[in-house]
């Protein structure tokens, strides 16, 4: 009998709820300084997960999350990539 596969679980930095990564969206931090969203969870770099929820980009937004997870400032641009990535996996 074939063992069922182990589905990864990512830790959300601002809700806190442990989820499979696929409910999750990364955002990197590359060497160089530069932070984006990592759609494809491959980019090398320091990264964090964010749930898929509007709620959970709002939290680390306001909170200041990202920033102090990254080590990095996060620009609004990608809050805004978040917040329309978000939204779009939604509908």
């Amino acid at each position: 009998m074939a063992q069922p596969k182990k589905v990864p679980l990512r830790k959300c930095v601002a809700t806190g709820e442990m989820k499979a990564k696929k409910e999750m969206v990364r955002i990197v931090r590359s060497k160089e300084g530069e932070v984006s969203v990592d759609l494809t969870g491959k980019k090398s770099g320091r990264g964090a997960y964010v749930s898929k929820t509007k709620e959970a980009v709002e939290i680390a937004k306001t909170k200041g999350i990202l920033s102090r997870q990254l080590d990095a400032a996060v620009p609004d641009s990608v809050f805004e990539e978040l917040l329309s990535y978000v939204e779009k996996e939604t509908d």
